[in-house]
């Protein structure tokens, strides 16, 4: 019997695949519990429907990410901050992820979710910071980030 895995099983199909199992291991198995459906062809273009529509979000999705890259490594786009500093440049307190992506938003109306951003510890000096930012698999951008001091 051929059946459309509706959910990933370890070893026997994931989700979407349409594979030919026993009847038995179909009908009191994988149908009654939920994990696949027989493949009708009513089933199989419903499957083939929602394959594309999957495709075309995950194409604008990447889509998206490809242009806020775009604004991000623009020349012109670059995060400014005033802090209190010392003497040898350390900040008095620190700049986070938080603080960084809602600067952005502020300056430049550009929305990135902070767990996105590559920044293992807060910056605790002035001057120019590269922060690295993974947008998408497979896209990723800088965003640079300029502390000044305050007087």
């Amino acid at each position: 019997m051929k059946v459309i895995f509706i959910k990933d099983m370890k070893g026997k199909g994931k989700r979407g695949e349409v594979k030919n199992v026993p009847d038995g291991y179909a009908q009191n198995f994988l149908i009654k519990n939920g994990y696949a459906k027989e493949a009708t062809s009513s089933n199989l273009n419903t499957l083939k429907r929602v394959q594309k529509a999957e495709k075309d979000a995950y194409e604008a999705e990447k889509a998206a990410a490809e242009d806020i890259k775009q604004k991000l490594e623009d020349d012109k786009t670059i995060v400014n901050f005033k802090s209190k500093a010392g003497t040898d440049s350390r900040l008095f307190g620190s700049i986070s992820g938080k603080k960084i992506v809602e600067g952005l938003e502020k300056q430049y109306g550009i929305k990135v979710d902070k767990r996105k951003l590559e920044l293992p510890e807060p910056i605790k000096s002035s001057g120019y910071t590269n922060v690295p930012v993974k947008l998408f698999k497979g896209v990723e951008a800088v965003i640079r980030v300029h502390i000044m001091e305050q007087d």
